[in-house]
């Protein structure tokens, strides 16, 4: 029926227009947002670059701004089996007085809970730990030797001086009781110490194959002699993906009886010296490692080993791996294990 003085055009113009306005009026009392149309040609952007894990390679998300520390770990057979050794992104062995060896263990993506036992410093260790500019801890150690730790750039983390985060374990005798929370030890880190350390060896690029599978020779034990009492085997594991410790021909595992692995092995031939006027409560005297130079290296990955050779420049210099005219030797991301054999009484065999 038309409405009075109105045409029937006249009335659907006016229901149109009511009913389009009470649509715009709805659509806004419900908050909906107007949509901008995209411009031509314009393009998502691309995800940021991977972040990885400096000492290891791995991808890390975003890597967690604390430094890196560096713990002394004994291995004499009253200190086995340690803790916290599989969780750490490089360990290095070094050999000690009376032919026995003892571990510089260094830990930045994963932190566990406790490691152990810990022992002294050594006239070798600044040298091996400077590169991280973190943190080192012992239990121990002559004066000059703890004095070098300093000097190299590191913060001191020491049990004989009170540091926080030691502590001893009734089930084991001294001096093999002094065990660590490495959480602890890092929440006391200083202005100066408290920056991520840089990388510290070439990792092969995803996609890449690292240096020893790629132009390696198959392996699949590591038999080295570090003195007349330590005799390490790495035995290639395909189903673990690792290289799998032993102490001769005993597996070596932690307290969980977990098998110490490592993605790579570093064996660097390396000259040793005893530190004059040195030496230990039994009068043998205290070996020093000579670290700044260069020297022969092997490299094991992925069941496959190549040739190399080190160098390292100066205390605080990283280690430097090259093989062939001079290109970087590069490793499989994740943990690895660096080997410092004598040159004069050790030796390396490959099977």
């Amino acid at each position: 029926m038309a409405l009075p003085g109105r045409s029937s055009r006249t009335v659907r113009r006016l229901v149109a227009a009511l009913v389009v306005g009470a649509a715009l009026v709805t659509s806004t009392a419900c908050g909906s947002e107007t949509l901008t149309p995209v411009a031509a040609g314009t393009t998502t952007p691309p995800p940021p670059p991977p972040v990885y894990w400096p000492l290891t390679g791995l991808e890390s998300g975003t890597v967690a701004p604390r430094p890196a520390l560096a713990v002394k770990i004994e291995n004499s057979v009253s200190a086995r089996p340690q803790t916290g050794l599989n969780s750490a992104d490089m360990v290095w062995e070094e050999v000690v007085e009376g032919g026995i060896t003892r571990f510089v263990a260094v830990y930045h993506s994963a932190l566990p809970s406790e490691v152990g036992p810990v022992r002294s410093v050594r006239p070798m260790d600044p040298a091996i730990a400077a590169p991280l500019r973190g943190l080192l801890a012992f239990s121990g150690g002559q004066r000059p030797f703890v004095d070098a730790v300093t000097e190299a750039g590191l913060q001191v983390v020491s049990h004989d001086a009170g540091s926080r985060g030691f502590y001893r374990l009734d089930a084991r005798s001294a001096p093999h009781n002094v065990y660590a929370s490495p959480a602890t030890m890092l929440a006391q880190a200083d202005a100066g110490h408290r920056a991520a350390p840089a990388a510290q060896f070439s990792f092969a690029a995803a996609g890449e194959q690292p240096a020893a599978v790629a132009s390696g020779t198959p392996a699949s034990a590591l038999n080295l002699k570090l003195s007349g009492v330590s005799h390490p085997r790495w035995t290639w594991s395909q189903e673990d993906g690792a290289w799998l410790r032993a102490e001769g021909s005993t597996p070596a595992v932690g307290p969980d009886g977990a098998p110490l692995r490592a993605t790579n092995v570093v064996v660097l031939r390396v000259a040793v010296d005893n530190s004059t006027g040195f030496s230990d409560p039994a009068g043998n005297p205290v070996p020093e490692t000579q670290l700044v130079g260069s020297g022969e290296a092997l490299v094991a990955t992925g069941g496959r080993t190549v040739v190399a050779s080190w160098t390292k420049t100066s205390v605080t210099a990283p280690l430097v791996l090259t093989g062939g005219v001079g290109w970087k030797v590069t490793l499989a991301p994740g943990t690895t294990w660096i080997e410092l054999v004598p040159t004069a009484s050790g030796s390396v065999a490959v099977g």
